[in-house]
């Protein structure tokens, strides 16, 4: 039986414990100046994005996952934050979130792999249930100065 998390693994030559974790990669939209969150399973909003897959960049990643969830197109990322989130005890995800703006004619739509779609002014961030981190990510996307 092992006495650490399974997310922690001993370093194979030096035998300290380090991390490995899946890796997210997440999208902080500007469309027409609303944000799109998705509801989740747990009942929270969240922001579009999921897991890079094997050989993936991260932007590749977060504009793969927009397209599937939303079903638009994003582009001039820009990294607005990054956090270890402890889904469970047991189970971590390093998420790294960036600050983008959709350059797609058509409007984000709901797909299956969430309950609902928001598309909500930055005023309204504040009090919808969402772990703090987003509202972080959120928070310092707002603040990245406009690309030209």
């Amino acid at each position: 039986m092992q006495d650490h998390p399974p997310y922690l693994v001993p370093h194979p030559v030096y035998g300290h414990l380090e991390y490995v974790l899946p890796i997210s990669a997440k999208a902080v939209i500007d469309y027409r100046g609303r944000i799109p969150l998705l509801r989740n399973e747990r009942d929270e909003w969240e922001l579009p994005g999921g897991k890079v897959e094997a050989g993936e960049d991260l932007e590749t990643t977060a504009v793969r996952e927009v397209r599937e969830e939303l079903g638009v197109e994003i582009s001039d990322l820009r990294l607005a934050h990054a956090w270890i989130y402890p889904i469970t005890d047991v189970r971590h995800v390093l998420v790294v979130a960036y600050a983008t703006v959709c350059t797609s004619d058509r409007a984000p739509r709901l797909t299956h792999e969430h309950r609902e779609l928001g598309l909500f002014a930055p005023d309204e961030i504040a009090e919808l249930k969402m772990p703090s981190p987003y509202r972080t990510a959120i928070a310092h996307a707002l603040r990245l100065p406009a690309v030209d």
